[in-house]
């Protein structure tokens, strides 16, 4: 059998010998020619380098292109192999040619490789220049002539060959040696890098210059010759410079860089990022900073979102240099939890609004308010008494919005808020309470920019959609291109409603803001714009964020370290920064249209801001949710029985009935109502009783504090003496007298401020007031001792 076997190779052993050299020669070239370590890099929306990492090799290597700068194919092609398109990967003339140079010189001082050649000895990394090698790169390149076209053949070699140093290919060798991609070489530059790889030790920083300035200068009077050049463009293109030190990579959106590239390492990373809103975003954000340091504020961070596309616009991660690392400037502070301030209050708003239990000018308690020892403080440590919602949420008023939480209940907003895409609220809603709503828990300036952007995309597309939702808008905005989209489904309801976000941006729209932040008047631009803004507790976080049809800008201001500094706040910090930035975007020229589909319009107590009851005075007819027919009658006014002097409340007991006028009135719960009055001059009280006539209205008298059922904690001063608490109630009647009492026993007397300082035992006790006209009020409490 053996026989057989040896006796048939003899007789076919050419064919046997041709067939495995075939062989050999078609897969000769393996599937991926070159197995390299490229650099990361990301480009913005126009393919513009915005950043760059050297490869884990220590290699500036960018990733493989697949097309050639027209000027730098020229000059290569002028250099290095003028027949590149007329051969098959092996010049037999320029083969030739340097076989007779060689012999002449007596030793090899031209290769005669051709550009196919030089890719095969690039990706074989040979060293050796043997006959051998020689051969068998002729091969190979002839094998690759027939595997690629001559375009990719030349873009393999200008992505792999050398180009001095730790340089390798003509982007990178493009970007380090003239700080521009290669698209934008101009002749000379393109021939520098076309000789380059010939003799890359040329570019040394410190020898050789003249003889690659000669190099060059050569390559383009060849293309002088040659008719690319005029002799205007050859004289120019002489006078200009070989390059010096190499330059420094591009680094916009470096925080953005390293997020991505840590999933993408050496890939080339096309990103939404805008170059030009990203270097103004950047600008003024490290200006305002400067300014900052003075008060030792060091960090800040910015993200434009453009709404109508949903893609990130810019991406200031932080300010400073990421390199130095001296005060937290290498945190991504856009995807950083941070405590919330003010910033989520107009998410209750709207939340509160769509489902019908407020309305944007229905009056809301400014009082003090004591929910199980949480008392919560407004800005200016002052109240109002009663407040319209919209204001109360343009003055950012914590008391209100504390009530209007405990109202809508923390559970359902914890959710709700989850459900928007607030993504760092990883305890449950009894773990924050309603410090929710005041900065009791941490969200990320990348999340809640989102919302925002996806409340603005949600009313741009509503007449588009014929009134429905699309799901995909409440999807957060892409900073990779070419990412995959949420597929779009239409639906007939949405988290919130477009009418409830169109009343909601409208009250942020509104110039109003808190009168103890006089600054926010210095604020102007020529589109309307729906703005927030927030302060955590301790200065430590000052937020802005603003959105139009267009864009939703997030701005945050702080120390990384969490350290909090005087004067720290949203509108003295942030919000300078926000209006600059939208002054750098294009203007939107509408505002959001108005869902009339999801509203009615409907009559509205004037005073009160709720729906109006037959007694109301004044009237509005104004557009509210659908869902606001649900809401409650006006409860404020209220038929009051007067004397024809209109001077004293009387009823039919002590006056005839024809003697009697009766007369619309708007009246406040008496502890709202001292509150008001203080700041508001034309409210008018009701007058008293007439004597004789009884008293028909529920007690004048109230108390702020305690509350009923409150425990109150007693602890001991500094000297150890027993501390105490401080009761306080008011009067309708200011100059009524109250007399406290606890547990039937007196305790003292008050006039005009109704204020007592009382030292009760621990445990249960009842608190009786009664005025000078028999009125009264009585509450329990309990108090406990803390040592």
């Amino acid at each position: 059998m053996i026989n057989h076997v040896l006796f048939a190779v003899k007789r076919h052993y050419k064919f046997i010998i041709a067939f495995l050299l075939l062989t050999w020669f078609y897969f000769c070239i393996p599937a991926t020619l070159f197995e390299s370590i490229y650099s990361t890099t990301i480009s913005d929306q126009n393919g513009r380098l915005l950043g760059a990492r050297v490869a884990a090799d220590g290699q500036w290597r960018f990733p493989a292109i697949d097309s050639l700068p027209k000027k730098y194919e020229i000059a290569l092609i002028e250099f290095e192999d003028r027949r590149f398109y007329n051969h098959t990967g092996f010049d037999i003339i320029s083969t030739g040619r340097a076989l007779i140079h060689n012999l002449q010189r007596r030793k090899i001082i031209e290769g005669g490789s051709t550009i196919t050649m030089q890719v095969v000895r690039l990706a074989r990394k040979s060293k050796s220049r043997t006959v051998k090698e020689k051969l068998i790169e002729t091969v190979m390149a002839v094998r690759l002539e027939l595997k690629y076209t001559k375009k990719e053949i030349l873009a393999m070699y200008a992505s792999h060959a050398p180009f001095g140093g730790n340089v390798v290919g003509i982007e990178a060798a493009a970007w380090r040696y003239f700080g521009r991609s290669a698209n934008e070489l101009s002749w000379a530059e393109a021939a520098m890098l076309a000789v380059l790889p010939n003799s890359p030790s040329l570019i040394h920083l410190a020898k050789n210059r003249k003889q690659l300035l000669e190099k060059r200068n050569k390559l383009l009077e060849k293309l002088y010759k040659r008719n690319y050049l005029s002799e205007e463009d050859l004289r120019l293109a002489k006078t200009e410079n070989i390059p010096g030190e190499p330059l420094p990579m591009p680094m916009e959106a470096m925080h953005l860089f390293d997020a991505v590239a840590k999933k993408h390492e050496g890939k080339k990373i096309a990103t939404t990022i805008n170059m030009e809103y990203q270097a103004k975003a950047t600008e003024i954000l490290n200006r305002h900073a400067g300014e900052y340091k003075a008060n030792s504020v060091n960090n800040a961070a910015a993200i434009i979102i453009d709404v109508r596309n949903n893609t990130v616009a810019a991406y200031v991660g932080n300010v400073g240099d990421i390199n130095k690392n001296e005060n937290g400037e290498h945190v991504d502070i856009i995807m950083s939890p941070r405590s919330s301030g003010s910033i989520l209050k107009p998410f209750l708003f709207a939340a509160m609004l769509d489902e019908g239990s407020l309305l944007p000018d229905m009056l809301v308690a400014d009082v003090p308010l004591y929910i199980s020892g949480f008392s919560p403080q407004n800005y200016d440590k002052t109240f109002d008494g009663a407040v319209s919602a919209h204001r109360a949420l343009e003055r950012s008023l914590n008391v209100p919005a504390v009530r209007m939480l405990y109202n809508y209940n923390i559970e359902k907003f914890h959710y709700l808020l989850r459900q928007l895409g607030i993504t760092t609220l990883k305890k449950p809603a009894n773990h924050y309470g309603l410090s929710l709503i005041l900065g009791g828990a941490e969200v990320s300036l990348w999340d809640i920019t989102n919302v925002y952007a996806y409340f603005a995309r949600t009313l741009n597309n509503f007449r588009t959609n014929n009134g429905k939702y699309n799901s995909a808008d409440k999807q957060k905005a892409e900073f990779m291109a070419n990412d995959k989209k949420e597929k779009n489904i239409l639906q007939n309801t949405e988290i919130i409603s477009a009418a409830a976000i169109w009343q909601t941006l409208n009250s942020l729209s509104d110039l109003n803001r808190p009168e103890e932040e006089s600054s926010w008047k210095s604020f102007s631009s020529s589109q309307k714009i729906a703005w927030k803004t927030g302060t955590s507790f301790g200065n430590r976080d000052a937020w802005a964020v603003g959105v139009t049809p267009d864009f939703a800008i997030g701005v945050w201001v702080g120390n990384a370290s969490g350290e909090g500094r005087h004067l720290l706040t949203g509108v003295n910090y942030a919000a300078p920064v926000l209006f600059e930035l939208f002054d750098i975007l294009p203007k939107s020229q509408q505002w959001f249209e108005q869902p009339y589909d999801e509203m009615t319009k409907m009559a509205v107590c004037s005073k009160s801001g709720h729906l109006a009851s037959d007694i109301c005075e004044e009237i509005d007819s104004i557009w509210l949710v659908n869902s606001a027919q649900t809401s409650p009658i006006c409860t404020y006014h209220k038929l009051v029985h007067l004397n024809k002097d209109e001077t004293h409340r009387v009823n039919s007991d002590c006056v005839a009935l024809s003697e009697i006028v009766n007369k619309p009135w708007f009246i406040l719960p008496p502890v709202q109502e001292w509150y008001y009055k203080i700041k508001h001059h034309d409210y008018r009280q009701l007058p008293p009783f007439m004597q004789g006539c009884d008293n028909e209205e529920s007690s004048p008298i109230d108390l702020i504090y305690p509350v009923p059922n409150s425990e109150t904690v007693i602890t001991k001063q500094i000297d150890g003496s027993k501390g105490g608490i401080v009761f306080q109630a008011v009067h309708r009647n200011p100059d009524a007298s109250i007399f406290w009492h606890i547990d039937n026993e007196y305790a003292g007397t008050t006039k005009i401020y109704h204020q007592l300082a009382v030292q009760p035992n621990a445990g249960e006790h009842w608190l009786i007031l009664v005025d000078d006209a028999g009125n009264n009020k009585q509450v329990k409490f309990f108090v406990k001792d803390v040592d």
